[in-house]
């Protein structure tokens, strides 16, 4: 039987593509197996490789502080990347690595079956809705199979521009709201 603790052994053993051979330790990613909302990324920066945990440096600092906003506990949400290996110097993942990840993010879809996903990022957003822009989408609901997915810049974007801050506070309102927390 599948569960989210065998898809975290199999990504920490994962060799199916180049980031292994690289990696300090694999980010399978954590939180609720039963969370309404399942945050995804793009892949571990430096901090997450360090310690094989999701979203920990500063856009993870933020990211909680944006979760705390609509009162939503980080425990309570399930966080993980596309690729579960950090790319040398932060570049965005290849094609390649994300395919050979992408099954341990469907079953992680599957088995914690979030009512909302959210894609943080155009690499994100791109992988699991298509070409679509994030200046164009982010905060805007959308429905694919049966989830509601709302896209939302990456934490890391508004630590390099201060004004997509106030952004991703107002998008994560609305997640707020698609969630029944808080009013208009």
């Amino acid at each position: 039987m599948d569960s989210l603790e065998r898809v975290s052994q199999e990504v920490i053993s994962c060799v199916l593509c180049p980031l292994s051979v690289g990696r300090r330790k694999a980010v399978p990613g954590e939180g609720s197996s039963h969370a309404k909302v399942m945050i995804v990324g793009e892949a571990p920066g430096y901090n997450e490789d360090l310690q094989g945990k999701p979203f920990v440096g500063s856009a993870g600092q933020l990211l909680d502080e944006l979760l705390r906003s609509i009162g939503i506990k980080r425990e309570s949400v399930f966080i993980t990347n596309i690729v579960k290996c950090r790319p040398p110097n932060n570049r965005p993942p290849r094609v390649l690595e994300r395919k050979a990840c992408r099954p341990y993010l469907v079953r992680q879809m599957d088995l914690v079956r979030p009512t909302i996903v959210c894609p943080m990022g155009n690499t994100a957003l791109n992988d699991l809705m298509g070409r679509l822009p994030i200046g164009e989408t982010h905060g805007k609901a959308m429905e694919k199979e049966g989830i509601t997915y709302l896209p939302l810049y990456h934490p890391a974007a508004a630590l390099y521009d201060v004004s997509l801050k106030n952004v991703l506070f107002v998008d994560f309102k609305a997640l707020g709201l698609l969630l029944g927390i808080g009013g208009p």
